[in-house]
């Protein structure tokens, strides 16, 4: 903070001159030279600027306090003006006393930035005694203030998201932020007990991190910054003197984390409690039920060594030893906390971390059963794993824990760290999995599907899916399930990606397909615990990772593979036009409609012709429509071309204006070359920022899976107009597309199409090669060329 801190001395300095200016030169014009200029005349700093912790683009918030002198709107306007000539910005207000302390009384936000006044220049008579009546007043009226306090602080968590999760946390108004500090300095000043004074210390040692982090931020881009962004902290790390990215990341985690643990804990000291939600504890109840009723050697019931306290849950009188060693009593302890909705107390959790020793191998019943009971609470078991991760007792209970903890995802598709996807994953699985056969295994796998993204297992960085399924092995087994069960584990995270990547890059018509994801996952049962995996991670991942599109596509896979599973068939024809769609068909000329009951579904309906699919990608990427998917069908001379259209797209579809558009191109009126290139210039830098590592082209062509067509794979720099390029290279070498889908990730397109020659026939082995090559020095070219075009 010494950048801080020397920014606000010197702006105090600055300020105080122009102050004494001020007050000296309307002195004299007003007769009041001969005494004290500034008396009745005191200028305070409030907010980050009283607290000393100005960014490089903070604002100074003051405040001139006068006692009703006729001159202090002139000498206000003598300190503001030069300010603002300077172009610093300046949050500021002139008011007597009295106003300060009614607007305090009514405004929350001014009264909180008015704890951290303090004096610049000026009359201290004025300034000391106001400050006092601030602060007194702040503690007289905690008990209503409190409650919307953490409202407040509630609201602005939803909107920005956790600073220890996030793989961009906004440094300032984040959960664990900078904001929340002032949140804890305010309810310590209502209530100076409520924290230790080594919380205070290790907020103190946080706040230096992230204030650090923020300075750092707004210096190297010379912006008013508060979101970390994946393009800047490599920038933000070097400047800082770290080694890289990871480092810097790690660090805020770290500091963040702990800001949250202080401020959870000290609004639930101050709050009523919200218990787990009731139908999520009776499941969580009916998994205790399977442990004893003891722990250790002791005789009591669980809920009995257990107290509840100022809103918090705590261990009750004098605990044994002996039994502080278990580690069952710290989960016991967790599931009591999660069902109440109290959180557990510091002190709680700190004896317990100085005597737990790790579980004997493999994990007793009732050790597994109360991990497992902590999982199935859903929501409320975040918080409690998150004590016991605090105070080190998670990563005793399963030592991996440690290579995922506070480590980031560096990509734009993920939102949070890994160790909080796996909870946020484990916790949308207790609430999907209610009537699942078997919730146990589900959020086990849940909790641990991503672990082999930690850097203990071999292969990891470039293959987490197979690292993976050996860490669940290994955990599975010391956790002391069964080897069927493991066996179960051992597929759910094998295969955690496999619904979601084949709905959305596979054709669900062909059989092929189908029969390849029964195999894989060999029975019903485990097909429901998987689908319901595949949504809570999709969930846990990021707002582009789970939508209508993705989750209807893995609801009719599901529906077929259970058909398969079942020995029906899973496939019910070839695929034929809507009878909305025939009917435009029947006409017998060019038409673009929306289905009448799904706008994100369009028809294009032409006189069949080569080039047609490309030439609609084209008019629609020109449009700057969105695509998802593209299936092609024709009949009686006519072809279809049905798309999937991206949520993201916003607007309404212009049919009109596309079937214009389209019959321009078909009619060589239009240049879609040109038109797109130029819409790359105009659009492309508004896009999100490129990662670090643009990713390379990447293509491959697969004859074996599909008995109907040739499988082409496309991977490569997400770019305006990609899809319109491939197309067209396709219908120049005479291929057809049958059906095609498009996910886009992060920056990355990956693309899949169904080819066929022209006679309905596969691709031949010479084809496949030629093919390859085409697409990728054209997927190639266009990257290139819309590179240049952005740039």
């Amino acid at each position: 903070m010494a950048f801080s801190r020397a920014y606000s001395l010197a702006a105090d300095e600055w300020l105080r001159r122009l102050f004494e200016h001020a007050a000296e030169s309307t002195g004299q014009q007003t007769g009041r030279a001969q005494r004290a200029p500034w008396k009745g005349l005191a200028l305070i700093a409030v907010g980050g600027y009283g607290r000393g912790q100005l960014a490089p683009a903070s604002d100074l918030d003051v405040v001139l306090v006068h006692e009703r002198r006729r001159d202090s709107a002139r000498i206000a306007e003598a300190i503001w003006y030069p300010v603002w000539d300077e172009g610093v910005k300046l949050d500021h207000s002139l008011r007597t006393p009295g106003e300060v302390l009614s607007v305090a009384r009514k405004d929350l936000r001014v009264s909180l930035g008015l704890l951290d006044a303090r004096l610049i220049a000026g009359d201290r008579s004025i300034s000391d005694p106001l400050i006092q009546t601030l602060r007194e007043r702040w503690r007289d009226r905690a008990g209503t203030w409190l409650p919307e306090l953490a409202r407040q602080a509630e609201v602005r968590h939803q909107a920005n998201g956790e600073v220890a999760f996030l793989l961009e946390p906004n440094l300032k108004e984040g959960k664990g932020g900078l904001r929340d500090i002032g949140v804890i300095r305010s309810i310590m000043a209502a209530r100076p007990d409520i924290l230790t004074s080594d919380d205070v210390s290790a907020v103190n040692r946080a706040e230096e991190k992230l204030v650090a982090a923020r300075v750092s931020l707004q210096r190297v881009t010379g912006r008013s910054l508060d979101r970390l962004a994946l393009q800047e902290q490599d920038q933000v790390a070097a400047s800082l003197g770290l080694a890289d990215a990871d480092s810097l990341m790690e660090g805020v985690a770290e500091a963040a984390r702990r800001v949250t643990w202080v401020l959870d804990d000290a609004l639930h000291r101050a709050l009523p409690a919200t218990p787990a939600p009731k139908h999520l504890r009776n499941r969580h109840d009916k998994e205790l039920s399977k442990a004893p009723a003891t722990i250790g050697t002791a005789t009591k019931p669980y809920d009995d060594w257990f107290a509840d306290e100022a809103g918090q849950s705590g261990l009750a009188g004098e605990t044994p030893d002996a039994l502080l060693c278990d580690p069952g009593l710290a989960l016991a302890l967790a599931n009591f906390s999660a069902r109440s909705g109290k959180p557990i107390r510091h002190s709680s959790l700190e004896r317990l971390a100085s005597h737990a020793e790790a579980p004997a191998i493999p994990w007793p019943d009732t050790l597994r059963s109360l991990f497992v009971a902590l999982l199935l609470v859903g929501r409320p078991s975040i918080g409690a794993l998150e004590s016991l991760d605090q105070v080190g007792i998670l990563s005793l209970l399963v030592p991996e824990w440690q290579a995922v903890r506070n480590k980031p995802q560096r990509n734009a598709y993920h939102r949070f760290t890994i160790d909080r996807h796996l909870l946020e994953t484990a916790a949308n699985a207790a609430e999907l999995g209610y009537d699942i056969e078997r919730p146990d295994l589900l959020v086990i796998a849940a909790l641990f599907h991503d672990m082999g993204k930690g850097d203990l297992w071999p292969g990891s960085s470039s293959d987490h899916v197979q690292a993976g399924a050996g860490a669940i092995e290994l955990i599975a087994r010391r956790m002391g399930f069964s080897e069927d069960d493991i066996s179960i584990l051992e597929t759910l995270v094998r295969h955690h990606l496999l619904l979601a990547d084949t709905a959305t890059r596979r054709d669900l018509d062909d059989p092929a397909t189908i029969d390849l994801v029964a195999s894989a996952i060999g029975d019903s049962s485990t097909l429901d615990m998987l689908a319901a995996l595949t949504e809570a991670d999709g969930l846990a991942t990021g707002p582009t990772a789970w939508g209508r599109w993705k989750a209807g596509l893995v609801t009719d896979l599901c529906r077929r593979t259970r058909l398969r599973l079942a020995g029906l068939s899973a496939i019910s024809g070839a695929r034929e036009p809507a009878a909305w769609q025939r009917r435009i068909m029947e006409a017998g000329r060019l038409a673009v409609r929306l289905d009448p009951d799904d706008p994100s579904v369009l028809a294009v309906t032409a006189p069949d012709q080569s080039g047609l699919l490309a030439a609609v990608t084209g008019v629609l990427a020109l449009r700057g429509l969105g695509v998802h998917s593209a299936d092609v069908m024709g009949e009686n001379g006519m072809a279809l071309d049905v798309f999937h259209l991206a949520a993201e797209t916003g607007a309404p579809v212009d049919v009109v204006a596309l079937e214009e558009d389209l019959r321009s191109v078909l009619e060589h009126r239009l240049s879609l070359e040109s038109m797109l290139t130029e819409r790359i210039r105009v659009y492309a830098p508004a896009r999100p920022a490129a990662q670090p590592d643009v990713p390379s082209v990447d293509v491959h062509l697969d004859n074996e899976t599909s008995d109907l067509a040739t499988i082409l794979e496309v991977r490569a720099p997400d770019t305006i107009g990609l899809l319109h390029q491939i197309t067209r290279a396709l219908s120049a070498a005479d291929l057809d597309v049958t059906s095609a889908r498009i996910t886009t990730v992060a920056d990355e397109a990956l693309d899949t199409f169904y080819i066929r020659h022209r006679d309905g026939s596969k691709l031949s082995s010479s084809t496949v090669r030629s093919t390859e090559s085409i697409i990728r020095r054209v997927a190639s070219a266009w990257s290139e060329r819309a590179a240049a075009a952005a740039s």
